[in-house]
């Protein structure tokens, strides 16, 4: 069985793009939890963040980067939004490539979940 957004980034599943260079892509969600739901997601197949090496450092970095961008972008950056990257099945995890959650557009309550 194949990689979701392994196919999203080789351009054989579709998705509304908002972001794209050499490294990530960053697209809608297809089931958004809040008014704004956009997934960050490395252009490197990495299954969960305990899988993240040492020579990943600087792209964990850039998802942060374009994260922040996006939440410019779709103006929550001031208001706030969160940030989420859940790692395997208890937590949520259902796509196996990991992926910040960019979320916002909304009050967010604490605790999450």
């Amino acid at each position: 069985m194949g990689c979701l957004f392994c196919d999203i980034v080789e351009k054989k599943k579709p998705a509304k793009i908002l972001y794209e260079d050499n490294d990530a892509i960053a697209f809608e969600d297809i089931n958004p939890q809040s008014p704004i739901h956009v997934l960050v997601v490395p252009k490197k197949h990495i299954s969960t963040s305990l899988d993240i090496k040492e020579e990943d450092y600087s792209l964990i970095g850039k998802l942060f980067n374009i994260a922040n961008i996006i939440a410019k972008q779709k103006g929550v950056a001031e208001r706030g939004f969160r940030l989420v990257m859940n790692c395997n099945r208890e937590s949520g995890q259902t796509v196996f490539h990991i992926h910040l959650h960019v979320l916002g557009g909304r009050l967010m309550h604490w605790p999450p979940g």
